[in-house]
C-alpha cells in the first residue's frame, strides 16, 4: 500500500477529511494499515491525537490513517442530509480502501486487508463495515460499543427547543449527548442536529449484519451506553470484551490499557 498513500485521499467524497500517519522511523510492523473512526461530536485530533493514539500506533510500527466524519474536525459540515447517512460514510470509506488499491485479504500477507479501531459512533460504523466488507477488513476493535444507538434515540426537539430558548430537556441521555457536544467550541451544533437527523432514518440493527472477523470490545465499567457490549459481542461469536476499571465512556478512550490491549490484539 505503501506506494499508493498519495491515492489515499485523492477521489475519495470531499466530506471526509483524511491523514495518514507513517509508522515511526526505525520501527517495522504489518504494511496493512489501520483506520481509526471517532465518536459522535469528537474529531480525529481530539478522539486519537490528543488521547495518544496515533504515537502509540505509529510507534508500535502502524501506518495509520485517521478520518474525521462529516460536520466534524476538518471535515465540512454540508447542508444535505445524505451527507451524514451511515450507509453513505461507509460507501466513503470504502471508496477510502479501493483508491489505496487495499488487496483483499490473504492468509500470510500483512500487506492485504486493513484493520479499524473505532469508538461510539465510529464502533458503529466499524460494525457495519465489517459486516458488509469481510473481504477486505482483518481485525477490529470497537471501544463503547452497544446493541442500542443513543442517536436514534436522541430527542431532537427538546434539543432544539433546548438551544432555542433553553427549556430544560427531560431525556438524561439527550441532555448528554448534547452537553459532549457543547464541550467543543468549534463543533458546528446544527451540522450535529442533522447527522442525528440522518441516524434516526438508518438506526442501527447490529444483528441485520454482523461482522464474523476477530474482534475485541473495550468499555468503561461505568460507561453507561456501552452497558450491552456483552450481548453485542455475543452477536459476533468471534469477540473479546475487555472492561477498563473506572472508566465512563468520556474517558475511556485516554486509556493506556484500552491501547496497549488494541495493539496486541491488532498484532495477534
Amino acid at each position: 500500500m505503501g506506494a499508493h498513500l498519495d491515492r489515499l485521499v485523492e477521489g475519495v467524497d470531499p466530506h471526509l477529511n483524511v491523514q495518514i500517519h507513517e509508522a515511526a522511523e526505525g520501527t517495522t510492523g504489518p504494511r496493512r494499515p489501520v483506520i481509526l473512526l471517532h465518536g459522535f461530536a469528537s474529531s480525529a485530533k481530539l478522539n486519537w491525537e490528543d488521547a495518544g493514539w496515533i504515537t502509540a500506533l505509529t510507534q508500535a510500527g502502524r501506518r495509520v490513517v485517521t478520518v474525521d466524519l462529516p460536520g466534524h474536525g476538518g471535515s465540512p459540515a454540508p447542508e444535505e442530509m445524505d451527507a451524514y447517512s451511515p450507509s453513505r460514510i461507509r460507501a466513503d470509506l470504502l471508496q477510502l480502501v479501493q483508491n489505496a488499491h487495499v488487496r483483499p485479504l490473504k492468509d500470510g500477507d500483512d500487506a492485504t486487508g486493513v484493520d479499524i479501531i473505532g469508538y461510539s459512533l465510529g464502533a458503529r460504523l466499524a460494525w457495519e463495515f465489517g459486516a458488509t466488507q469481510p473481504e477486505l477488513v482483518r481485525r477490529m476493535v470497537l471501544g463503547g460499543p452497544s446493541v442500542h444507538d443513543p442517536l436514534a434515540d436522541f430527542d431532537l426537539p427538546a434539543a432544539q427547543r433546548y438551544l432555542a430558548d433553553g427549556t430544560p430537556i427531560e431525556d438524561p441521555t439527550t441532555a448528554e449527548l448534547l452537553r459532549m457536544a457543547k464541550l467543543v467550541p468549534s463543533n458546528d451544533l446544527y451540522a450535529l442536529l442533522t447527522m442525528i437527523e440522518a441516524i434516526k432514518i438508518e438506526p442501527f440493527v447490529p444483528s441485520d449484519a454482523v461482522p464474523h472477523m476477530p474482534l475485541l470490545l473495550v468499555a468503561g465499567e461505568k460507561d453507561e451506553l456501552a452497558r450491552t457490549a456483552e450481548e453485542l459481542a455475543r452477536l459476533s461469536g468471534n469477540a473479546e470484551v475487555l472492561w477498563l476499571p473506572a472508566r465512563t465512556h468520556a474517558n475511556a478512550v485516554t486509556s493506556r490499557a484500552f491501547k496497549n490491549a488494541a495493539i496486541d490484539f491488532l498484532a495477534n
